[in-house]
């Protein structure tokens, strides 16, 4: 799809945008008034899109960061076009303020602070207005969480559990019946497997297509955010495990085979369509159960798994960076953090004198 440039088409039709729509604070029962009424927002949903290849969840929560900033600056009432102009700086500091003031956690507020200055800075370069009144604030300092990750022997159990559920099951009594909750198991060991064995994020691993995966040489080209492309690897338990699922997979659906490359899903659901990031949170809940783990981990905990493991088995951080498609080294640095933290607790639990 061809997206509008903002700079060639002043009044680029932001329609052509996936879901770029977020009501303007004033807009109920007023028309149903949109923040893209706005010009000036309208051109910016089109440069996220367009030039920086923002997903449409991004570019809805940037919508929403300018739209409570519009609501704070101004009456609930006031609908588009804004006078983005008047804001000062007082103005944008006072709305961090309220952020922190309510409770809100760092990254929030971090997050509000980046999306306002971003969109002022585009202002600012197409001539809308002059200054970027949120230029030079500072965001409020985070707490450094270490993220939750699995032990080497929890993944292994967490792999096992698809497979142990459906063989612990009692078989349904019709033939495809029977073969949808074996293909199930299959299915849902490979996606765990690969989401493991690649580090990749959830919305990646399941939204693969069969041209993006090479089982001969174990490697999967992932399409990441900004829509980035790295190679990411897959062991040999995971080749394994997506051979079997692939070929009951074909079995059941053999028309898949005849659908377009970016259509052949790697993981289907019992309808034969695309298996969802909400439906892997889903069945993830249910294998954690089973495996008697912790049931807060998240699809993106084998992720932090995957760099943690890598990274206690002497991978350098760089590798590791490249693996998990991370813009910047710091971003992968926190990992190094979980390592030192354990070696800490392996120092404290055996030395006599610790």
């Amino acid at each position: 799809m061809r997206l509008p440039n903002p700079k060639q088409n002043p009044t680029a039709d932001v329609t052509a945008i996936p879901n770029p729509s977020v009501p303007a604070p004033g807009g109920a029962g007023k028309g149903g008034a949109m923040m893209t009424d706005d010009a000036c927002v309208s051109q910016f949903v089109a440069h996220l899109a367009h030039e920086r290849n923002a997903s449409p969840h991004t570019v809805a929560g940037y919508l929403m960061d300018i739209a409570q900033f519009v609501r704070f600056t101004w009456s609930g009432d006031t609908l588009p076009p804004y006078n983005w102009v008047s804001a000062d700086r007082f103005k944008a500091r006072a709305f961090l303020v309220d952020f922190q003031k309510r409770g809100s956690e760092a990254t929030t507020t971090s997050r509000k602070l980046s999306s306002l200055r971003a969109f002022y800075k585009f202002m600012e370069r197409e001539g809308m207005t002059g200054l970027n009144p949120f230029s030079g604030l500072k965001a409020p300092k985070r707490a450094r969480k270490l993220p939750l990750f699995l032990s080497p022997v929890e993944v292994t159990r967490l792999l096992a559990a698809p497979l142990t559920l459906w063989k612990q099951a009692d078989p349904p009594k019709k033939e495809r019946e029977r073969m949808l909750a074996e293909y199930c198991a299959l299915r849902d060991a490979a996606m765990l497997e690969a989401l493991y064995s690649t580090g990749g994020r959830v919305s990646e691993v399941a939204g693969l297509v069969e041209p993006q995966v090479d089982l001969l040489s174990g490697m999967v080209q992932v399409r990441g955010k900004g829509k980035k492309e790295r190679l990411c690897a897959l062991g040999r338990p995971a080749c394994k495990a997506l051979k079997a699922s692939l070929t009951l997979r074909n079995f059941l659906w053999p028309e898949v085979e005849r659908r377009r490359a970016g259509d052949r899903s790697l993981f289907l659901n019992v309808r034969g369509g695309r298996l969802t990031t909400r439906s892997v949170e889903r069945l993830l809940k249910k294998y954690l159960a089973t495996a008697n783990l912790n049931p807060d981990i998240s699809p993106h905990a084998l992720r932090h798994s995957f760099a943690t493991h890598m990274l206690d088995a002497g991978a350098d951080l760089r590798s590791v960076q490249e693996l998990l498609g991370h813009a910047s080294l710091s971003t992968t640095q926190i990992y190094t953090h979980v390592t030192v933290e354990k070696l800490k607790k392996v120092y404290d639990d055996a030395h006599p004198r610790a």
